[in-house]
């Protein structure tokens, strides 16, 4: 099995030291400092679970895709932030002889929605989204650290094509140390995630602490309860479905698990703003003013939200 990660951040180093623990051919699409420091110091799996350490002679670090030989890839891993997929897919598109005829895309990312740019160029069997709550970060460009872990990797299609051909891939991440499961629901659990990650990310970034932080005043518990209810209403108006029935139904687990399973963790957006780089808020709290918009659903508060991130982002 070959695979190409491209996107070499924490979560691409991360389940690249996955595949390898589970003797895959792996390959990186890294540029710059990070190609680099994957050249010459190794990959290294920390934090959680199994720790791996992988010498730079292991895998493949690829900075062209002109170098790549032909026919290389049954299956690519989109790891990068979804501000790049437009590039990205359009630089597959037109490199795809590097992709056997029968390659997957599989789209590890934040937001809903992802699979789009790719479905411009592949066809709806070629392309899968993952959801992922597992928290990776990068304390070295070479190491990803798992520092967060509350339910498995789920993998599947918002196309409803079948997701049997994924099971490989789910049962090599599970091997590595990280459960990772198929499923036909993909697009119920990416809005659970979206509910998760619009209601913390941003606002654990405008008010500069921790998702746990955050639930222990009225003021800020106020904002998030508007999100999700906005969330709710968008969901109810359109074709997608989630796993609970009601805002109050998600909320009451929200607070007394999910939080608390995650109480000192920052956002990667939080992350993202830090390193003074653009966020994933798009297709975050930005897709849902774009259902709502379509829908004729109100969602002012998604809106403050996403503009007060973008207002940050300007400063960049």
């Amino acid at each position: 099995m070959n695979i190409l990660i491209n996107g070499s951040g924490a979560v691409g180093l991360g389940l690249g030291a996955s595949m390898l623990s589970q003797k895959a051919d792996v390959s990186f699409y890294a540029t710059g400092k990070t190609a680099a420091a994957i050249k010459e110091n190794g990959l290294e799996r920390t934090g959680l679970f199994q720790h791996y350490s992988f010498t730079p002679d292991e895998y493949q670090v690829y900075e062209d895709y002109k170098d790549i030989p032909e026919k290389t890839f049954d299956y690519v891993f989109i790891c990068s932030k979804t501000v790049a997929n437009d590039d990205i897919s359009r630089k597959l598109a037109e490199n795809k002889e590097i992709l056997k005829d029968n390659c997957k895309i599989i789209i590890f990312q934040n937001g809903f929605a992802n699979d789009e740019p790719f479905l411009r160029y592949f066809s709806e069997d070629e392309v899968y989204c993952a959801r992922v709550i597992t928290g990776f970060s990068r304390p070295q460009r070479h190491i990803s650290e798992i520092t967060v872990y509350t339910e498995p990797i789920l993998l599947g299609s918002l196309q409803n094509a079948d997701p049997e051909c994924l099971e490989k891939i789910a049962q090599m991440i599970s091997a590595s140390g990280i459960k990772c499961e198929t499923t036909t629901e993909i697009d119920k659990y990416l809005w659970a995630k979206m509910l998760y990650n619009c209601a913390l990310n941003p606002l654990g970034v405008i008010l500069n602490c921790t998702y746990g932080k955050l639930t222990e005043n009225e003021y800020s518990k106020n904002i998030m309860d508007s999100i999700i209810d906005e969330i709710f209403a968008v969901i109810k108006k359109s074709e997608y479905s989630t796993l609970w029935d009601s805002a109050d139904e998600y909320r009451k687990l929200f607070y007394s698990k999910l939080v608390p399973d995650t109480y000192n963790h920052y956002s990667s957006t939080y992350q993202d703003i830090q390193k003074k780089i653009k966020t994933e808020i798009d297709t975050l709290n930005g897709t849902v003013i774009r259902l709502g918009e379509k829908y004729g659903v109100d969602v002012s508060t998604n809106k403050i939200i996403y503009n007060l991130i973008k207002s940050i982002e300007s400063e960049f």
